[in-house]
């Protein structure tokens, strides 16, 4: 896609309104529609938002992302930012102000979020990636981006089963998985990668 098309594209996203009960994201220039989350999603989501501490942190729920020279908004499912840092209004956040995202895996969005979207937050900064999989029963841990544009990419990864304990040093907090519920006859997936 060309700068000229990436900008219109953008322009198109900034203005559209999408249908009620659909999440959109604009990721590398395409738009991207789903269905609302499932309630295991939804019920994750609150866990990890109740776990960090709301007079150090900022949790934003569907809050859209703006990635520093990407055609991309993300919408996470969590962003944590330190209340300083935001700004007074808008409906996009820059990423350099965020310390993380999180993702939780759905049956239609396995492959957007340990591909696609990993390499965006990487090449916007984001310090910390957060991907809780209710398919596998995991979280991964991404961390210490690297790189720019689709060759970017987190040189950090820690995999932790759901009931173990994980260690959010970013946030000072250790995230407690034992609630976490999982997807029943989901078919497992690929990801992550070894």
């Amino acid at each position: 896609m060309t700068a000229v098309d990436e900008r219109a594209m953008t322009k198109f996203f900034e203005e559209f309104e999408p249908p009620e009960g659909l999440k959109v994201e604009l990721l590398r220039g395409e738009i991207v529609m789903m269905a609302r989350p499932d309630l295991v999603h939804n019920l994750i989501v609150a866990d990890v938002q109740d776990q960090i501490p709301r007079r150090h942190w900022a949790r934003l729920q569907t809050q859209d992302v703006d990635i520093v020279d990407e055609a991309s908004e993300p919408v996470p499912d969590l962003v944590v930012v330190e209340p300083d840092m935001l700004p007074a209004s808008g409906r996009l956040l820059p990423s350099p102000i965020i310390t993380m995202v999180v993702e939780v895996v759905s049956k239609t969005s396995v492959d957007r979020d340990y591909g696609v979207k990993r390499s965006i937050y990487a090449a916007g900064g984001v310090p910390v990636y957060l991907i809780v999989d209710p398919i596998m029963a995991q979280c991964v841990l991404l961390t210490n981006p690297v790189g720019e544009g689709e060759k970017a990419d987190y040189k950090g990864q820690q995999k932790t089963k759901f009931g173990d304990p994980l260690t959010l040093d970013a946030l000072g907090i250790e995230l407690d998985t034992s609630g976490f519920g999982t997807l029943p006859d989901v078919k497992p997936h690929r990801w992550p990668l070894p």
